[in-house]
């Protein structure tokens, strides 16, 4: 387990390549986003079950979380995004409140995250009729595709779903 000296030792080791490896990473001309990633990216491995001074190659350990990270902000960023443009499309009267936009964008991360690994048809003949209420027949036209294939991507879906939930 790591002492509060091994700890410092790590960070020390690691904190200036890890902050120019991001800069170039993600052409950053602001130190601020830089050192952001940089410290959420310790605290995910000083956090985690691993044993660092057990670990190989730190730098690669830490580009591997740094580069999750950044994935998931990304992913963060086009959810809220989308959410965003589909309130402004809403032609509703109701504002949803900030707590009610952080859920729901929470949930679409989760539901992100769910569909991860599913192949492109099925994760949106899926998404088109939970999210978008369309017909079975609506979605086979829509991805020329038979209503037995929707039903098909569906099941499968669900399958691949509630196998993510179970691990």
């Amino acid at each position: 387990m790591l002492n509060y000296t091994s700890m410092d030792l790590f960070v020390r080791d690691n904190q200036f390549w890890l902050l120019r490896f991001l800069q170039k990473k993600l052409n950053l001309h602001c130190h601020h986003d830089a050192q952001d990633l940089s410290q959420d990216t310790f605290i995910r491995a000083l956090t985690s079950s691993i044993d660092l001074f057990e670990v190989k190659e730190p730098r690669a350990y830490l580009a591997t979380i740094a580069n999750r990270l950044i994935i998931d902000k990304a992913r963060r960023k086009r959810i809220e995004q989308a959410y965003l443009e589909a309130q402004l499309e809403s032609s509703q009267e109701y504002a949803p409140s900030c707590e009610e936009m952080h859920e729901m964008i929470q949930k679409l991360e989760a539901l992100s995250r769910l569909l991860e690994g599913l192949a492109d048809k099925p994760r949106r003949a899926f998404l088109m009729a939970r999210l978008d209420g369309l017909k079975y027949q609506e979605i086979a036209q829509e991805l020329s595709i038979s209503v037995s294939m929707v039903q098909k991507y569906i099941a499968q879906t669900l399958l691949h779903c509630h196998s993510q939930l179970l691990n």
